[in-house]
């Protein structure tokens, strides 16, 4: 039987971008009796397991018989973006005679952990019938080549405009032709694309007894995948359990399906209804639910022990992270940390306490922009890793395991 590291480094191969991710976990949940409804459609009256996407987001639920409209849920969130390299709308190029594809950072990649990779293209293309169709290159296709040592002996900053477009042929062949045709679609028939590269190196387990993780995207596919776990294995209970697992927080959330959307908001309160409920129900069911907001954390660098706040350490292998910022770039506040901390320790799971530099800017999550916008009480937490938004990142393999048993524990109070 594989591990749960080897599981998660599955799910990473096959998840280069949102929409994979969005594809795989709905799969996964349809295998295991969820039934996906469309956002179109009625939805039943019936309790149940039930999943419904938007795109590179998704939200499942499990509501078991009896369950009443005004009822809370235990929802775990998460996001399913990375920063990478994209395609530009116009990216056939030449440059000194070499053709180019042109490329735009998403997010805040680590860019000089991008150079010299080979990676792969993947996203999806929309027809003009507005059919979509999910793409991914089997091998590598584009390297965005460093510049020599000899010409650049000061080591310039990368600049996000000028240096960070792909060498991908010699030929004089278009790219979107090219890719086209990998997947036996005409040209002519592509009106729309959201297209970006992916390291083409699998995922591995590192270290002298396989005790690393190393992988793309564990930021923040490691709580996808830890999240869909939990969900599955956990014990229906009285309460709601549910997965909302949102596109574009790398970028600020604000889209028709990030955290800064009706997403949640929207399927929470069509529960409701669909449960012959109405505007007071939902208000009690959102003051009677929790939150835990699932992102990677800052494991403490070896290298650079001085970045971190020396009050709290937080190890590789050493367990979740409960994550705090007085400054409200996490939402955790006491409450949430209790609710957290009491399922770690019904889980058996060590519990870590993360604190950032206040001399340093903190990042931020999901978890502030859904607890504005739903009112629900929301706790931050995470898994630690290493090299955060770098095109390869480490975390312990044991963390994968913990992650999973803590958030299984946080769904079933």
């Amino acid at each position: 039987m594989s591990s749960p590291a080897e599981d998660l480094c599955r799910f990473v191969d096959a998840s280069p971008t949102p929409f994979h991710v969005v594809e795989n976990v709905v799969r996964a949940l349809t295998d295991a009796g969820f039934t996906e409804l469309l956002e179109t459609d009625p939805w039943p009256s019936e309790p149940g397991d039930y999943v419904v996407r938007r795109a590179g987001s998704v939200v499942a639920w499990r509501t078991a018989p009896g369950h009443a409209a005004s009822t809370g849920f235990r929802v775990v969130g998460g996001h399913t973006d990375s920063p990478n390299l994209r395609v530009k709308q116009h990216h056939d190029a030449r440059r000194a005679e070499v053709p180019v594809l042109a490329l735009e950072p998403y997010g805040g990649p680590i860019l000089s952990s991008w150079l010299d990779r080979d990676l792969t293209i993947a996203g999806r293309l929309v027809t003009r019938s507005g059919t979509e169709h999910l793409v991914h290159t089997d091998r590598p296709v584009v390297r965005v080549p460093h510049l020599a040592i000899h010409l650049d002996r000061d080591q310039s900053a990368l600049d996000r405009q000028r240096h960070v477009d792909g060498v991908w042929t010699l030929s004089t062949e278009e790219f979107l032709p090219w890719l086209t045709a990998t997947v036996e679609l005409a040209d002519d028939e592509i009106v729309g694309f959201d297209l970006m590269t992916a390291a083409a190196q699998p995922s591995a387990l590192v270290g002298a007894r396989g005790e690393l993780v190393a992988a793309p995207r564990l930021d923040n596919q490691a709580t996808c995948f830890a999240g869909l776990r939990a969900l599955l294995s956990a014990e229906p209970t009285s309460a709601g359990q549910m997965l909302a697992l949102f596109d574009h927080e790398e970028v600020g959330s604000t889209s028709e399906r990030g955290a800064q959307s009706d997403l949640l908001g929207t399927v929470l309160e069509r529960i409701v209804l669909a449960a012959g409920g109405g505007r007071e129900d939902y208000h009690r069911m959102i003051a009677a639910s929790v939150c835990a907001s699932g992102d990677m954390a800052h494991a403490t660098h070896p290298n650079h022990v001085d970045r971190h706040e020396p009050l709290h350490r937080i190890e590789l292998g050493g367990g979740p992270v409960l994550k705090v910022n007085q400054n409200l770039r996490y939402a955790t506040d006491g409450r949430g940390a209790a609710v957290f901390a009491r399922a770690c320790e019904a889980a058996g799971v060590p519990l870590q306490r993360y604190v950032h530099r206040a001399d340093l800017p903190c990042g931020s999550t999901i978890g502030p922009l859904s607890a504005a916008r739903t009112g629900m009480l929301t706790v931050d937490v995470g898994a630690p890793q290493l090299a955060m938004h770098s095109v390869r990142e480490t975390m312990a393999a044991a963390d994968v395991d913990l992650y999973v048993r803590a958030l299984g524990a946080f769904l079933t109070p």
